[in-house]
């Protein structure tokens, strides 16, 4: 690699922090700017597309915002947050209405309180098609079913269970009384991560931690589609890019001892 070619590809990732800031900013129109100047050395670069697909659709300006996932998607023909985004921009148009509905929660959503949040990865996975709409920033639901914890999509779709050495603890401060908010930080054809939350500690759980501390977290920012994602130990950096994103508290089923049938049949939108 020649000098150029370095000092090119620290000026990308410089671009792609200022762009992820602004977004964090809700400042679009910046975010738009940037990611036009980065794809003016990167033109085929698909991260940048989805964030400035996304900046534009946040202005309300879905033809440009069309007219970058398309390029995304022509580029990388199975990229999910870019496919996705695509089919809620043709359902826009189909159904008459004037603008699209995102989640904006607060950013701190994505930060790994020692303690109190934590990043789970998902096991038994639903087939990846059955994923393939559901990307990082996404909302996520947690279930108690039986002895595992289910992780489901805002529209109840099954993702996967979390590892159990994280499940049973949850499951019995669930029980407790305890609730948590729960988003997708990770989502790939290989895998899927979500960070949990303590939203509301019951008085019966004072002093119990969700998430011991082994070491002191690390956390970092990095964008794709998704705005802001958290590193947890050994995974690798997502392949979407960023939004603002947040969780939504979780639901105990009172079935605990036969647990409940999950939702693995249900389609995709």
């Amino acid at each position: 690699m020649t000098r150029d070619d370095e000092k090119q590809i620290r000026y990308k990732e410089q671009r792609s922090k200022e762009a992820i800031a602004l977004a964090m900013q809700a400042s679009w129109q910046a975010a738009v700017d940037v990611n036009k100047e980065i794809l003016e050395s990167f033109p085929e670069d698909v991260d940048t597309l989805n964030r400035l697909g996304r900046a534009y659709m946040e202005l309300g300006q879905y033809k440009q915002s069309k007219e970058a996932y398309s390029r995304a998607v022509k580029l990388d023909p199975y990229n999910a947050i870019a496919n996705r985004n695509l089919r809620r921009l043709n359902d826009l148009k189909e159904s008459g209405k004037t603008e699209i509905e995102t989640d904006k929660v607060e950013p701190q959503q994505f930060i790994e309180e020692i303690g109190k949040a934590g990043v789970v990865t998902l096991q038994d996975l639903a087939p990846k098609e059955k994923r393939a709409s559901t990307v990082a920033g996404d909302k996520a639901v947690l279930k108690v079913e039986g002895s595992n914890l289910i992780a489901k999509s805002r529209r109840s779709e099954y993702l996967g269970k979390v590892e159990p050495k994280h499940a049973r603890r949850l499951i019995r401060l669930m029980l407790g009384g305890n609730r948590y908010s729960a988003v997708v930080v990770k989502s790939s054809a290989d895998g899927m991560t979500v960070m949990v939350r303590e939203a509301f500690q019951h008085a019966s759980q004072a002093g119990k931690l969700s998430f011991p501390p082994k070491r002191m977290a690390e956390f970092r920012s990095y964008g794709s589609d998704k705005l802001l994602k958290i590193e947890s130990e050994g995974e690798d950096e997502d392949d979407s890019g960023y939004t603002i994103i947040g969780g939504d508290e979780v639901e105990v089923l009172p079935d605990e001892a036969g647990g409940a049938d999950d939702d693995t049949g249900n389609d995709d939108e």
